[in-house]
């Protein structure tokens, strides 16, 4: 059987070798399994491809596609499971915060408990900023309150995957990507493994509290129309406390009067409203926006240089069947 395992590289030379030496130290304890290892190079700036060329050299297990420039984690993995070849299909970071020791236990949970996939999740997030930590709580929290996918707290892109599990996924060709809701939501039989966090092995994260929050934003939009909703519902409860105030005023001024006065406290209901109008816009704006992309129908990637090819969608059905068409 062929596994192959998909490295997403962005400036990742100070690991790339630490990566090599693990996965080629787990390999001995999966007899019967041959390796590929997929490096996809998502426009590095330091000595990634060259690295990653130079082991392709002493090591013809080694593929590797490289972008005409930085396309993002999403691109590269989608690159990757159009390249696998294998009839299982893993998903890595090289920084070795996936711990390559957990492939055995994956494989067994396919090959003898009959899962179509094996995921992980870490347990603990030690080493990180507890702000950052909080945040990535509540993400979680949150999208599976309003997300039909299934979306585990602490999951990894680290897992592994059967060749249907990987052609559902490359089924859906969406642009905008979130690559964990996308596995949760193609379904099939899952198993979960937990390990604590592991610190990176060189190298500094590329992932900053920024791009984690644009990044979560995608997955909400990507995953859930709740915030158009949410919009909706401001609209029609700022129409009724609009319209409760109105009525409030006209009763006074008759009982009263000089209800026409506080002038400031009027600029601040005026910027109030101001505000949530903005927020709605905003909304709106986002979905408008992932359409956008969506529609321009542009490559989610383009490739520079590689020394494989995609793997031929369907040559194995038919082959199959002009088989039986013979017989």
């Amino acid at each position: 059987m062929k596994l192959t395992v998909i490295v997403p590289c962005y400036n990742e030379e100070a690991a790339l070798h630490f990566f090599y030496e693990e996965i080629c130290k787990v390999m001995p304890s999966m007899p019967g399994v041959e390796l590929e290892l997929l490096f996809v190079n998502d426009g590095s700036k330091d000595g990634t491809l060259k690295i990653i060329k130079k082991l392709a050299e002493q090591d013809k297990r080694i593929k590797y596609v490289s972008f005409s420039r930085n396309f993002g984690k999403e691109a590269a993995i989608y690159a990757g499971l159009e390249h696998a070849t294998g009839e299982l299909t893993a998903i890595m970071d090289a920084d070795l915060q996936d711990p390559p020791s957990l492939l055995p236990k994956m494989y067994q949970a396919i090959t003898e408990e009959g899962y179509d996939c094996v995921a992980s999740r870490r347990v603990d997030r030690k080493g990180e900023p507890p702000i950052r930590s909080f945040f990535a709580r509540m993400f979680y929290r949150l999208m599976r309150k309003i997300s039909q996918a299934d979306i585990v707290d602490g999951a990894r892109d680290f897992r592994l995957m059967n060749r249907q599990f990987v052609d559902a996924i490359l089924e859906m060709k969406e642009y905008n990507r979130f690559s964990k809701g996308l596995f949760g939501w193609v379904g099939f039989r899952t198993k979960w493994l937990e390990f604590e966090n592991v610190e990176r092995v060189a190298g500094e994260t590329k992932w900053s509290f920024w791009k984690l929050f644009l990044y979560s934003i995608d997955g909400i939009v990507a995953f859930s129309t709740m915030p158009l909703s949410i919009a909706a519902l401001l609209g029609v409860l700022m129409c009724f406390v609009a319209a409760v105030a109105i009525i409030f005023i006209i009763v006074r001024q008759l009982l009263y009067g000089g209800s026409a006065f506080g002038w400031p406290s009027m600029v601040c209901i005026t910027m109030f409203l101001g505000g949530i109008q903005l927020l709605c816009i905003g909304i709106l704006g986002s979905y408008l926006a992932k359409t956008y992309l969506e529609v321009k129908d542009r490559p989610i990637y383009i490739t520079k240089e590689s020394n494989t090819h995609k793997r031929k969608k369907g040559i194995d059905e038919e082959n199959r069947i002009m088989s039986v068409e013979t017989d």
